[in-house]
């Protein structure tokens, strides 16, 4: 059969079946430890509280995106790593390996529709959920060493009741995290039920009636190349939205140099204004998604830490906030959403950056994500002991089984 007449989740079921190499599977687990992490030090959240009566690895599921330091994907704006990790976990796979190989094609299914999704599709979407559901069934399905006829049933069911709203970053809710947790259940379901025979909509993408004509304009097409990739995912220094980190970036820089004083505009693109123009936040979540107070933490104390965005900083901030200001940029927002750029300019000088820290093509060093997740954990409270055993977890260990205890024990 000719490659032009399979529909889109055909093509992406083709591609899937792939062997994985060792290098991808490595770097795996380094996203395994950025989400241990994650969770981690979400334990501190009143979330976390609100679930006690979950199961570990359900409630993992639902913190693994709070701190908003979870990892990245420019081009299909989605985090693949809180999807995809508690999928692979709650099937109870007992062989790393295994685990490992569908962790990568699940976040190359994830980012591989999720780029096929348009400008109108994100301006209602959060792309995390609708694309979500589709990773967690590839990831559900390479541990149930599905034949492609199970993974196309499996994407039509899970596509077919693609979801999750933005109306949830307009008040105080935790419908952010339910819309990871509804990914992963309903991409674990899917491929449960395809290898059962139960069958779905083999063009939910592309279909007269799919995902693609219900929420896009302009649907981008569906990018397959050779490498997998996980090898574009970004991962987070700091703990604000993305959407903020050039800006935090540029006025270290600037701090660097002894330029970061008096009046400070931050130019970027128009998702980063859209997301993060908040000139005073009233919410740990507001001050995440907050330019002004992103730039206002480097001007007053440095390179942000987790207590930067806590409640005690809102008022002590807000003289530093009053003398940011923000705007859209349209070189920036050209080369978004392959390249999240900004500039900062101060009355003595001025920082342009294109990439930013986390970026393959700036990437954080090995050393450099194992002290981020060994600074998460401490934040959430987990001992030493407990610090040394996610790391073993993730990185040592070829028994997924170490991980699930952790959350067992920590989450």
């Amino acid at each position: 059969m000719s490659s032009d007449s399979l529909t889109l989740t055909e093509r992406l079921t083709v591609h899937l079946m792939r062997p994985v190499d060792a290098a991808s599977r490595d770097l795996a687990r380094m996203h395994l430890l950025d989400w241990l992490g994650c969770v981690g030090a979400a334990r501190r959240s009143p979330l976390a509280s609100k679930l006690r009566g979950e199961p570990a690895l359900e409630r993992a599921a639902w913190l693994g995106n709070l701190m908003e330091m979870d990892d990245v994907h420019r081009g299909a704006i989605l985090h693949p790593g809180p999807v995809v990790w508690p999928t692979a976990l709650l099937s109870g796979v007992r062989d790393m390996g295994v685990l490992l190989d569908a962790a990568v094609r699940g976040y190359e299914a994830m980012i591989a529709i999720g780029a096929t999704f348009d400008a109108r599709h994100y301006a209602f979407f959060h792309i995390s959920a609708t694309a979500g559901g589709f990773g967690a069934a590839a990831t559900a399905a390479s541990l149930n060493d599905a034949t492609p006829d199970d993974y196309v049933a499996a994407f039509g069911l899970a596509g077919s009741v693609a979801g999750g709203l933005w109306q949830m970053r307009r008040e105080p809710n935790d419908a952010k995290q339910w819309h990871i947790v509804q990914a992963v259940e309903t991409g674990l379901r899917a491929a449960r039920l395809a290898a059962q025979g139960v069958t779905g909509p083999r063009a939910i993408l592309d279909g007269p009636l799919g995902l693609h004509a219900a929420t896009c304009d302009a649907p981008r097409p569906l990018m397959l190349g050779d490498r997998w990739r996980i090898e574009e995912v970004s991962f987070k220094p700091w703990g604000a939205c993305r959407h903020a980190h050039p800006a935090i970036e540029a006025a270290l820089e600037l701090k660097r140099r002894g330029q970061l004083l008096g009046a400070i505009e931050v130019a970027t693109y128009a998702d980063a204004i859209t997301f993060c123009d908040r000139q005073t936040p009233s919410s740990v979540i507001e001050a995440k998604f907050s330019l002004q107070h992103a730039v206002a933490i480097v001007t007053e104390r440095g390179e942000p830490t987790l207590t930067d965005f806590e409640p005690d900083s809102f008022d002590a901030l807000a003289d530093a906030r009053a003398h940011v200001t923000v705007r859209e940029d349209a070189g920036f927002t050209a080369r978004y959403p392959a390249h999240f750029g900004a500039s900062v300019r101060s009355e003595r000088g001025e920082v342009v950056l294109i990439d930013t820290l986390g970026d393959p093509e700036r990437p954080m060093n090995r050393d450099a994500i194992v002290a981020k997740a060994r600074a998460l954990l401490a934040w959430g409270g987990v001992d030493g002991a407990g610090i040394d055993a996610a790391l073993a977890a993730a990185l040592d260990s070829n028994d997924p089984d170490e991980a699930r205890a952790w959350i067992a024990a920590w989450a």
